[in-house]
């Protein structure tokens, strides 16, 4: 029902459709009779932190299949791949799950002829263009004659192996010496010296033909050609990939040989295919079956296609990247100012940025999809040493020092860190207006591991040290910033003085912001809870004790939750007095005060004049878990409606890049929050959800709890919740 069908071919790059699976993504589309496809993985980092493409392939048939009214292209999400046609030929695009494999399946009545030809436009080295270093670290502020260095691309007689291997210094080294931390750089995990990221194509009836050089899109680029030794009725091609850091290309071509004799297994597709068919039976939402392609309906709709694309990343090394992930198409079709190549995207490949990344894996919660997540915890985990030693060096106190924007390996980007820094300036702290102080949104992580424990009964033992050592840097550090005011280190009822921080990057220089604080009690209290896991729970309900409350302020009359108790400006646009609402919980449906929250939503000023659907924005979200049912559906609409581009969910750019994934991640969160909401041991069924729409939705809750639901004219007509003795905790809130 949801799977996207075209019946006309595409004209560029920006029209194509997103293909993948295990940690490899595609942009698959068909142009003037050629099928092509990018190929992204994740973790496929150059020596200047670009999230390197690893070329395109296109795919030519004689005799041509497509006529005008004969062409077919659809994206089978039931099986997670790609299948066009042309009468009878029909041409498969799928990637192994389980293997870093491409496969491409054609079978025809008729013998055809195959021409195949991979395509590099890193066959020299590029010069980074102006405006063209935000897609790696350097950002704005690119050195003279900086450089994409070249790939090298090695044609056989049946093959061509292609690869980019990361030689010293890289921006790594720029950063360490940057930030004064050469003293302990041997210490630094380094996740791009040596690194060699490509692979291999090749066919079982293909031979090299010919390379030559042509233009595609604003970018020229070198091809290699192939074509099939003899006409056949079917051909199969592989693209084997294989990143890895290693001390010699000879190793590297090991490991890549071991890997490409894994493409003849037979039991590969069924086993592709399976994994897909239980993604689809763990989650589900599907609004308004029978009127399809109406506006309700294409929400359902683009948040199983959204999902699907979090599916593409199930197990990569690295988490989903909120600015495109695994999907980035030519950036002109984005923006016709910034015709550089297919690698770019603003706001870097190996940044991270956390008050986006949050919103690409708070929704994993709820569709069940755990397995998905530890990418992301494990990339922190990853760094904790390097973040503990920040803290270390200079500050001498204990603890993780986690910036909201950072890179790879876990040290601030240095472009934010700043590089014209003032002499007298704190070394641990960026020297930029947005980022300064923001510290806090690595607990959201914290909040997500908990919550998996708490949602699945997973085991979390080894992130218990990454917990605990965020928490212990807020408690000395702050302890520390006190101490070097003043005599007291604790305010005049015994709390931790939050200053200077800053709520979100809005409102800074902030003295105990709202979601500082929230993220502090709410950390603090699951962490206390937890059961059968090494927790030294004496430890962390001391320092419960000493988090300040939330501070509320009256405006125009109405009591509302504040941003924080002072600040000095506002920087940005977002709402950070309602994250005691989301991520944080602390309000909401069938809790305490939900009347202060309301008010913060329908009369704090700073909020209306913020308020929107686009990009990163939450108001959709606040608005559901507040039971704002009309607002929540308003937004809804708007958040979920198709995006600009011919693939519905290729949302974006909004604040970001396209496809913007933390516009699709926060438009799930509010669509699963409108359905679904717990409170202590109650569960609340349509808490924001408007009668005027069917549904049938598979959710995950605390407590192992799967509830099935179908809702028809506004009657609930069927519910199931697993497990049985949970049903009794249900609230019908639609019930008349």
């Amino acid at each position: 029902m949801y799977n996207p069908l075209w019946r006309t071919q595409s004209t560029g790059s920006d029209e194509s459709m997103p293909c993948g699976g295990g940690d490899i993504g595609l942009n698959v589309w068909t142009e003037n009779d050629d099928i092509l496809f990018y190929i992204t993985r994740s973790g496929s980092f150059d020596e200047n932190n670009t999230l390197l493409k690893l070329g395109r392939v296109r795919l030519r048939l004689t005799p041509n299949p497509f006529t005008e009214h004969n062409f077919r292209q659809e994206l089978r999400l039931k099986e997670g791949n790609i299948e066009i046609s042309g009468g009878s030929t029909k041409i498969r695009v799928w990637v192994d799950v389980f293997n870093p494999i491409i496969h491409l399946e054609i079978a025809s009545p008729e013998k055809i002829e195959t021409e195949v030809f991979y395509e590099n436009w890193r066959h020299k080295d590029r010069i980074v263009r102006k405006g063209e270093g935000n897609q790696n670290s350097y950002k704005w502020a690119l050195p003279a004659g900086l450089h994409t260095k070249s790939d090298l691309v090695e044609p056989e007689k049946g093959a061509v192996t292609f690869y980019h291997k990361n030689n010293d210094p890289t921006i790594f080294d720029v950063t360490v010496a940057q930030q004064g931390l050469d003293s302990v750089k041997t210490l630094l995990y380094n996740p791009l010296r040596n690194l060699i990221s490509g692979g291999k194509l090749w066919g079982d009836n293909l031979q090299y033909n010919h390379s030559g050089t042509d233009v595609y899109a604003d970018t020229d680029f070198r091809y290699w050609a192939f074509r099939s030794k003899r006409p056949a009725s079917t051909h199969r091609i592989y693209v084997a990939l294989h990143n890895q850091q290693e001390e010699t290309v000879a190793d590297w071509m090991k490991g890549l040989n071991n890997i490409s004799a894994r493409a003849y297994s037979p039991s590969a597709r069924l086993e592709t295919e399976r994994w897909w068919k239980q993604f689809w039976e763990r989650s589900y939402i599907i609004v308004d079956r029978k009127k399809k392609e109406s506006a309700s309906w294409k929400i359902g709709r683009n948040y199983q296609l959204f999902r699907y694309m979090l599916g593409c990343n199930a197990y990569g090394c690295y988490p989903t990247k909120f600015n495109g992930g695994l999907f980035t198409f030519d950036p002109s079709a984005v923006d016709s100012a910034q015709a550089f190549t297919p690698d770019y995207r603003k706001w870097g490949g190996g940044t991270f940025t956390a008050q986006n990344q949050r919103l690409v894996y708070f929704p994993m919660l709820k569709s069940g999809d755990y397995d998905m997540m530890f990418a992301q915890f494990d990339f922190y985990l990853r760094l904790l040493k390097n973040a503990e030693l920040r803290s270390q060096i200079y500050w001498g106190h204990e603890g993780a020092c986690f910036t909201e924007q950072m890179e790879n390996f876990g040290l601030p980007n240095p472009s934010e860190y700043g590089w014209k820094r003032p002499s007298y300036f704190d070394r641990g702290i960026e020297y930029n207006a947005w980022l300064e102080y923001q510290w806090d949104t690595v607990l959201e992580f914290c909040l997500m591991i908990l919550e998996t424990n708490a949602y699945n009964d997973s085991n979390i033992t080894r992130y218990i040290p990454f917990i605990e050592s965020c928490l212990t840097f807020f408690d000395e550090h702050y302890t520390l910033l006190a101490m070097q005011r003043g005599a007291k280190s604790r305010d005049e009822n015994g709390h931790l003085i939050l200053y200077p921080g800053t709520a979100c990057e809005t409102y800074k220089m902030s003295y105990n912001a709202a979601s500082t604080v929230s993220a502090l009690h709410v950390v603090l209290e699951k962490l206390i809870a937890l059961e059968n896991h090494p927790v030294d729970k004496e430890r962390w309900k001391k320092m419960q004790s000493r988090i300040p409350p939330l501070t509320t302020r009256v405006v125009n009359g109405k009591e509302m939750i504040a941003p924080a108790k002072l600040w000095e400006r506002i920087n940005n646009v977002e709402s950070p007095q309602l994250y005691p609402v989301f991520p944080w919980r602390r309000y909401g449906i069938g809790k305490e005060d939900l009347e202060l929250a309301i008010n913060t939503y329908k009369y704090d000023p700073d909020m209306i004049r913020f308020r929107s659907h686009v990009g990163w924005k939450q108001d959709n979200i606040f608005a559901a878990c507040l039971g704002l049912t009309e607002e929540a559906k308003r937004l809804t609409l708007l958040k979920m409606a198709d995006g600009p581009f011919r693939f519905p969910a290729f949302w974006g750019p909004g604040f970001d890049w396209a496809p913007d994934h933390n516009w699709g991640g926060s438009g799930m969160i509010g669509l699963q929050e409108m359905l679904v909401q717990t409170a202590d041991e109650k569960i609340f069924l349509f808490p924001s959800w408007s009668k005027e729409w069917d549904v049938c939705f598979r959710l995950h809750l605390p407590e192992n709890t799967i509830v099935e639901a179908e809702l028809v004219d506004g009657k609930l007509h069927k519910m199931n919740v697993l497990p049985s003795s949970r049903e009794k905790d249900v609230i019908n809130m639609l019930k008349n």
